[in-house]
């Protein structure tokens, strides 16, 4: 699957979770929702860290350049280790712990994915690679500054995030990287799931990775249903606001 795909599919699948997280207990803010969405729509490339020749080793130049290619290295080479719930799991729990005891250690992979989402989702300008390293990393600090230093609040409107508790951050991370690896699971080359066992899984339902099917299937329904989920989850968060503040 391309870049757009899977970020979109991580955004997706994090505003879907988010009433059942609401459902047990772990009710989220606004701000939450987004920031969640971010992460998670990040995460979704990480996976493709393994992939020292795709784009995602462009968007933040040297500093992605060295990185892919570390991973590749060491996880075997493309769609090998990083493709699998041992990846999900180390980078779900590694991340959970950074969010709740190194805080400065969370924020540099919050840089990273949000890096990382911007370069999937198509923000870069054909053959100015120099220009996009430095486009792709001021927009990414800009995001990342905003989530966790600043702050917008108006009338049923809280988007504050520095100060909330990141019992949700492990999680993001995790669901994106799950979700990677099961949209690439509906592509003929499958992924070997249960690394270290080599066995590969796939329901080739895609055929051709940036084909037809994904371009204007995948694609168009993900992106519908990304906007529904949002409009549904600010909708229902503004109605439970109006109601408790008009009760009797």
């Amino acid at each position: 699957m391309m870049g757009h795909t899977h970020a979109l599919a991580g955004a997706v699948a994090w505003l879907g979770l988010v009433p059942a997280l609401s459902e047990y207990g772990m009710k989220m803010t606004p701000g939450q929702v987004v920031a969640g969405s971010i992460v998670c729509a990040g995460a979704a490339l990480l996976p493709d860290m393994d992939h020292q020749s795709g784009s995602i080793s462009q968007a933040l130049g040297p500093v992605t350049k060295v990185l892919t290619k570390f991973v590749a290295w060491i996880s075997g080479g493309h769609r090998h280790a990083t493709h699998s719930l041992l990846f999900m799991l180390i980078a779900m729990f590694g991340c959970d712990l950074l969010s709740q005891y190194f805080r400065p250690g969370w924020w540099v992979i919050l840089f990273l994915l949000i890096g990382l989402g911007l370069r999937g989702i198509g923000i870069h300008i054909p053959e100015r690679e120099h220009f996009n390293f430095v486009l792709n990393g001021a927009i990414a600090g800009g995001i990342t500054y905003v989530m966790i230093g600043m702050r917008f609040a108006g009338p049923g409107i809280d988007l504050y995030v520095n100060d909330y508790r990141l019992g949700w951050a492990g999680l993001a991370v995790g669901l994106g990287c799950f979700m990677h690896v099961f949209t690439d699971c509906l592509t003929p080359e499958g992924c070997p799931v249960f690394w270290p066992v080599k066995t590969r899984f796939e329901v080739p339902i895609v055929p051709r990775t940036d084909g037809v099917v994904e371009k204007w299937v995948v694609t168009p329904i993900l992106t519908l249903g990304m906007v529904l989920l949002a409009v549904r989850s600010a909708a229902g968060h503004y109605a439970a606001h109006w109601l408790e503040h008009n009760r009797g």
